[in-house]
């Protein structure tokens, strides 16, 4: 049976690194998680949550999907979002995407991919949304780089308008929601300026009144 030795030898490496520098670290690790941010995703192999933004374990609660959408009908996100904003009272939800996106080009391209065409229809809704401004540009790498930070603002309206993060505004809990794109050419990060931390930022019709 194959047991990915290199990869337990990496653990044991990585535990001595880190117990050198703080020896009770993993002590303190499984005693509680308090994390302020909640790091919504790509699930892309080079878009790691915790190392582009420099954090150790329990600093960031994490959710990661194809094409970091958030769907209504996901009760796994939705899940993550309740469990995080009730739960660990994360102060920051942050949505990231990032240019390069697999699933953003295979939303564009037209081609048959198999079951993954269906989570891809959320992705194609918002390029109907956005067709015009989208097809006026020259070449399909800034289609997909526009669409890709259209994404975001959308998945952060996405979450705005959840009965969680609606919630707990009206209890007056500290929450912003903020949306972020990632450049795995040269490894920094974009504020696409979507930044919500009220219900008053948002449509009225998205309001959800109790």
């Amino acid at each position: 049976m194959q047991t990915l030795t290199k990869l337990f030898e990496n653990n044991k490496t990585w535990v001595k690194e880190i117990t050198e520098k703080t020896p009770d670290f993993f002590k303190q690790l499984s005693e509680k998680q308090s994390p302020e941010y909640l790091w919504i995703g790509c699930s892309d192999s080079r878009v790691p949550a915790n190392q582009i933004v420099d954090l150790l374990p329990g600093e960031i609660f994490v959710h990661r999907n194809i094409a970091n959408l958030v769907v209504h009908t996901d009760f796994n996100c939705l899940s993550v979002i309740q469990y995080a904003v009730d739960v660990l009272k994360v102060r920051h939800i942050i949505v990231c995407g990032h240019y390069g996106c697999g699933g953003i080009k295979a939303a564009l391209d037209g081609k048959e991919h198999g079951l993954i065409d269906n989570w891809l229809r959320h992705i194609k809704d918002i390029y109907r949304f956005y067709q015009q401004e989208i097809e006026a540009l020259p070449d399909d790498d800034e289609k997909c780089r526009l669409l890709s930070e259209k994404n975001v603002l959308e998945q952060v309206a996405n979450v705005c308008h959840t009965t969680v993060v609606q919630k707990a505004w009206r209890a007056g809990q500290e929450l912003t929601v903020h949306g972020w794109i990632y450049s795995i050419d040269d490894g920094l990060l974009k504020d696409l300026d979507a930044c919500i931390s009220g219900l008053e930022q948002i449509q009225s019709i998205h309001h959800l009144n109790t």
